[in-house]
């Protein structure tokens, strides 16, 4: 990964997702990784600002980057969960559910109810 621009962890039903996104600032490649594992690749493109879409978790539930030009050839890259910003999509999943980590022999099982 050599255009590493962001990352994000994101807390699911199924457990918590890596997310991270390579933006190539001159060529415009665009490559999205879940969980290490390469989920979009796009090599070449002329247009440098847009949206990535793809599947996080167990669910298939929906995420997208943001790209946006700041100024110059500085970007802002932001997610959005089920089309809401990460922050807001945690704000809203923490008043929905209750989520414990239950240690039992030897391991971590992660407990979500909702």
């Amino acid at each position: 990964m050599t255009d590493l621009v962001a990352v994000w962890d994101v807390a699911l039903s199924d457990g918590v997702h890596k997310i991270e996104f390579e933006h190539g600032t001159t060529s415009g490649k665009r490559v999205v990784y879940v969980d290490g594992k390469e989920e979009v690749r796009k090599e070449w493109m002329f247009k440098l600002v847009g949206k990535e879409t793809f599947c996080v978790g167990a669910a298939k539930t929906k995420a997208t980057i943001n790209i946006d030009a700041v100024r110059g050839f500085a970007y802002e890259y932001t997610l959005e969960i089920n089309g809401k910003s990460l922050k807001k999509y945690m704000e809203n999943r923490s008043k929905t559910t209750n989520t414990w980590i239950l240690h039992l022999d030897g391991e971590d099982f992660r407990v979500v109810l909702g």
